[in-house]
This record gives C-alpha cells, structure tokens and sequence, in this order.
C-alpha cells in the first residue's frame, strides 16, 4: 500500500491547471508537506514523442494512437517516476491524468469504458479537480497563442467539457469553478486538499 498522496487536476486547455498545480504543490511546501508537481504528456521518451510528434500535428493522429500512445506514457510515468515518489511519502500534484484521456478521446469518439480498460494500470487518485472554465473563455485565451494544438479547435473544447462534466456527475471528478481570480481558485484548491489530508489522518 503506498505511503503517499496523488492529486490531480484535469481541465480544458488554457483553463489554468498548471498555474494551480504549482501553487498548490507551493501552498503544501510552505505548510510541511513534501509535495511535487509533474504533468501529462510527460518528461519520458514517449512524452516528448506526444509533445513533439502528436499534440502540434496539422491533423490529428487517429484517435485509437493517440489514446494507447497517452496510455503507455502513462505507465512508463507512473513507474519511473510517480510511484517512487509515492513510495517515499511524498504528495504528487499530477497537472492532468488518465480523465484527460478520457475527456479528450472519448471527444474524438471513443468509448469510455475502453479507455479506462487500456489506462486500468493507473492508480486511482486521491484527490481529482477539475476546473470549469466556459469555452468561450477558452477560446478566447488560445487564440492568443502562437501556437497551437490540434486539441484546441470550438468543437473539440466543447466536446471534451461535456464529458468532463459527465464525470463530474459520476463522482470522478470534484468541480471547481476556474473562472474567477488566480488567487479565489487557489485559495478553494487549497482548502479541499487540506482537508482532504486532515481526514486522511485521521
């Protein structure tokens, strides 16, 4: 059974979820706790093969690839480097996980239940945020970008909400409002991830 603690926080693009994940993993450093931020695609060979050959393509890649190439990064991910660190007690503040698989191809048009069963290696976390942020507003901030994934057209946000709203409604997923100030949306993270620990102490 593993010592340590595994948050997420899931998201549209530019909906702020690395902003927040690293106040968080901040917030808990200046409280005691040992806490570190990592993120999807990772750092691994296969990681920067998704950030390099797959997020920034002309066209997207079929939507089968995409969800087993995000799946063995997964894995290679959580082996070398999320369950070590696990193992050593440590709080690991992932900036998105396996709901991003599901929200982004299950949009493409995948089942759900099929993601789950090739991502069925990853452990469930302990805590898992998503931050709601309409996509209008989205819209609005990728626009701003130079450039762009093949993730972030109208309809493929408006898609990847939906589900990520479904699995708000089947209690995958604890649903902050992310269309507020940087620090009224910290300041909400900050008080379920501590009372999330507090209880786990108890």
């Amino acid at each position: 059974m593993r010592k340590g603690w595994l948050i997420c926080v899931e998201g549209l693009d530019k909906s702020g979820k690395t902003t927040q994940s690293r106040l968080l993993v901040e917030a808990l450093v200046n409280m005691g706790f040992e806490a570190v931020y990592t993120s999807e695609p990772s750092s691994g060979e296969i990681g920067r093969f998704i950030k390099r050959y797959v997020l920034h393509r002309r066209r997207r890649l079929p939507a089968t690839v995409e969800a087993l190439l995000f799946a063995a990064d997964r894995v290679d991910h959580i082996e070398r480097e999320v369950k070590p660190m696990l193992d050593e007690g440590k709080i690991v503040v992932l900036d998105r996980y396996l709901y991003s698989s599901l929200a982004y191809q299950g949009a493409a048009g995948l089942d759900l239940k099929w993601i789950m069963e090739i991502n069925k290696m990853a452990p469930k976390p302990d805590l898992a945020i998503y931050l709601d942020v309409p996509v209008e507003v989205i819209m609005m901030r990728i626009q701003k970008r130079q450039r762009r994934s093949v993730m972030e057209s109208l309809e493929t946000q408006l898609k990847v909400r939906e589900i990520y709203l479904k699995l708000v409604k089947e209690g995958y997923l604890l649903l902050i409002d992310g269309n507020r100030s940087i620090e009224e949306v910290s300041q909400d993270i900050r008080r379920i991830a501590v009372e999330a620990l507090r209880l786990k102490r108890e």
